[in-house]
């Protein structure tokens, strides 16, 4: 019974990220892409048509200036989380952490990049803790700022941020992963409920266009 609990919930949390932004299981996509079905050999999603990822320039909880444009080369996984996010952001993490592990040499081709949705929660300390409790320390750049620096990017993604009505400390987003190609190029998209080999499978190919 629990473990149908936990699933039951988080279905409902990713469907109210995917209602947040444009109804269930129809967000809204940045640089104008929509979805297609799995195709030209790639797990995820296909972001159609495959654009330029909009640009990411903020600092890292470290005070670390970051941009996407600094990973080229690379295939780029961005997503976009809270700390105190009870369910999906620690799920989206582990399943990232658990692809990174399962890349083996081919781990050196990707770059994570999470972009906070919570100026006021995500401070240098809770996102330190947050990333040592899920072991990806040096291994995800975690871009955080103020409401103003990092609305920008939230528009530019089309990423919704809100905060519960009767919750303040729970915040309705956008609960998606981006694959960007090594050249800049938004190409695929994976729930919040991906699968850790759909991004061991994805991160070469998007490395390598």
């Amino acid at each position: 019974m629990f473990v149908l609990a936990v699933v039951l919930l988080l279905g409902i949390i990713g469907g109210l990220s995917f209602a947040f932004v444009n109804g269930p299981g129809k967000p809204t996509l940045p640089a104008g892409a929509q979805q297609s079905a799995a195709g030209d050999g790639f797990f995820g999603t296909l972001a159609l048509p495959a654009k330029p990822a909009p640009p990411i320039d903020l600092r890292n909880y470290l005070g670390q200036p970051v941009t996407l444009a600094e990973y080229r080369g690379k295939a780029v996984l961005v997503t976009f989380l809270y700390t105190n996010c009870p369910e999906i952001c620690p799920l989206i993490t582990s399943n990232l952490r658990v692809a990174l592990n399962q890349l083996g040499a081919e781990r050196a081709k990707v770059q994570i990049i999470a972009v906070s949705v919570d100026p006021r929660g995500d401070t240098p300390a809770t996102v330190a803790r947050f990333l040592q409790a899920h072991e990806m320390a040096g291994s995800m750049q975690y871009l955080v700022g103020s409401a103003a620096q990092l609305s920008r990017t939230w528009a530019a993604w089309s990423v919704g941020s809100a905060r519960e009505a009767g919750q303040p400390d729970l915040i309705a987003h956008s609960a998606l992963v981006y694959g960007i190609t090594a050249s800049g190029r938004l190409k695929t998209i994976y729930p919040a409920t991906f699968e850790p080999s759909q991004i061991v499978h994805d991160v070469p190919k998007l490395a390598s266009q």
